[in-house]
């Protein structure tokens, strides 16, 4: 057969496997792979199935890991971020909620078990949050997103939606490196192409390969699902991939042109994973155990990235990044707080490019008109002031549990006024409490402690007053009070209860919670 590797390349990268392979096999880390793709023509330029050994190996060496279904880990984060630009469900800018989270029994962690009460969606894919992209996936739909993986060539997603669930998004579905290379390349050729012709070819979206074929005989052509401008998004986003603050030698991680990156690590340390691309070439890396066996240091960021950047460092230059498809943009006045489509409330706007679908994403849900008497330092109401002495301000409200987190983070964050004391805040449509956790319909584990005995779960409540007092009842039950910062630890049975939060103005969380044997 005569393929399409090129056959320095493949030499070439081989000997950047094995120089890392030597550092990775005393971290009990055995097995990688690597796949090169020509973006234009599609064709695999490097296909390295796992470490080349002369000898025996029984690390199961001779397994073709580009072809075996693993964890994804975050590397599909990208593609429901585009895929939402795409259906104008979400701008780059617009804020995602970053808060504790369970849905059901689900309850995602971000990787540094940090919350910022609300973030852009951009830097959200960027910083790689795992809470953000489940709302996003929550509000987009797991069957949606599905349907759409498997059109760009996805072929191990086998289960219902169902069965996937929200952490579809984390690695709860399985994905080969050929498939997943084949989608990002593919994406590339669509977004070239089009800055080129102005419009779609339906052939853009097609599997690598590395035998010679014809034009025609390409494959299942697929309509482009995504969007020029989506796809010009997502590709500056990943190119601002940050790092997590513990992780050292980043200084080591250079490249000659600009890169659009993304990496993944599947739960329980298994896989690596590390794709990135330019307009000429796409690059996949897995770095794990053939085995499934984990091990601590087994992260993409520290294990598969820096394979990824020596194999973009040794491939040609190519400085040239992709151009901006203004044909597939429309500007729009976006709030520049939230990143919304400005409503008349926002206090400041930005003009900004944006996909052509963009303008049917919602308006500012997080700005409002504020009623305040003529000192602004409180909020009142027409039964308590007359108009004429009123000032009304645009304001940027978030609901009470992103805005505990996110002013902690944002410095410049102002809180409502509270009501003067001869107004009623009962009016309001704002509410000042929101439950952090346990959540509505939370079904929840009580810890054991080291002798046996049953511990305690640690209940926590967000209120906008920060000298607020907040009494607590289980099943109608006083069970103590809060006051600034309201956490309570308690031991409730086993068996379904309602959790009635009050605080001294008479406003009420009520929910159901259930504690599982």
């Amino acid at each position: 057969f005569r393929t399409s590797i090129d056959a320095n390349y493949q030499d070439r990268i081989n000997s950047i496997i094995s120089k890392h392979h030597q550092a990775l096999q005393g971290n009990g880390i055995n097995n990688a792979a690597v796949l090169v793709v020509d973006n234009e023509s599609g064709e695999v330029q490097a296909y390295i199935g796992n470490v080349f050994l002369k000898n025996r190996s029984p690390h199961q060496n001779a397994v073709d890991v580009i072809q075996a279904p693993r964890s994804t880990g975050s590397v599909l984060k990208p593609l429901l971020y585009c895929s939402m630009l795409s259906a104008g469900d979400l701008l780059p800018y617009s804020l995602v909620p970053d808060i504790p989270t369970q849905i059901g029994g689900y309850s995602p962690q971000n990787y540094q078990l940090g919350y910022d009460g609300a973030v852009p969606a951009n830097r959200a894919l960027a910083r790689s949050l795992n809470i953000p992209a489940v709302k996003m996936l929550q509000n987009f739909g797991v069957g949606r997103f599905q349907d759409i993986l498997s059109k760009l060539g996805m072929s191990t997603l086998k289960q219902t939606p169902d069965y996937y669930g929200l952490s579809l998004i984390l690695g709860g579905a399985e994905g080969k490196l050929w498939d997943l290379v084949g989608i990002y390349s593919s994406m590339a050729r669509s977004l070239s192409h089009f800055n080129q012709k102005g419009s779609y070819s339906p052939s853009d979206y097609r599997k690598p390969n590395y035998l010679p074929m014809k034009q025609n005989d390409l494959g299942a052509e697929k309509s482009s699902t995504f969007s020029a401008a989506a796809i010009w998004q997502t590709f500056e986003a990943m190119v601002e991939l940050e790092r997590p603050d513990e992780e050292s030698n980043w200084d080591e991680f250079s490249s000659k042109y600009r890169i659009s990156w993304k990496t993944g690590t599947s739960f329980g340390f298994r896989d690596a994973w590390a794709i990135g691309l330019t307009p000429r070439f796409t690059v996949g890396v897995w770095v794990g155990n053939a085995d499934g066996e984990g091990r601590p240091e087994l992260i993409g960021v520290k294990v598969a990235a820096p394979i990824l950047f020596d194999i973009f460092n040794f491939l040609p230059s190519y400085k040239r990044w992709f151009d901006k498809p203004y044909d597939d943009m429309v500007q729009v006045q976006t709030c520049k707080k939230s990143g919304f489509l400005a409503s008349d409330a926002c206090s400041e706007t930005d003009t900004v490019w944006v996909a052509k679908t963009g303008n049917r994403s919602g308006v500012c849900p997080y700005h409002r008109i504020v009623h305040l008497d003529r000192s602004g330092k409180f909020q009142v109401t027409t039964d308590c002031e007359s108009q004429a002495n009123m000032q009304h301000i645009k304001w940027f409200v978030l609901p009470p549990a992103m805005e505990w987190y996110y002013q902690k983070r944002n410095a410049d964050y102002k809180p409502l006024p509270p009501f003067r004391a001869d107004c009623s805040s009962s009016l309001s449509s704002h509410k000042n409490m929101e439950m952090i956790y346990p959540q509505n319909n939370t079904k929840l584990f009580i810890p054991i402690e080291l002798d046996g005995s049953a511990g305690r779960v640690v209940f926590k409540l967000a209120h906008r007053k920060q000298n607020a007092k907040v009494f607590w009842h289980i099943d109608e039950s006083y069970i103590g009070e809060t006051q600034n910062e309201h956490k309570l630890a308690v031991k409730p049975s086993i068996g379904k209860h309602v959790l009635t939060v009050m605080d001294e103005s008479g406003e009420k969380v009520r929910l159901e919670f259930e504690v599982l044997k």
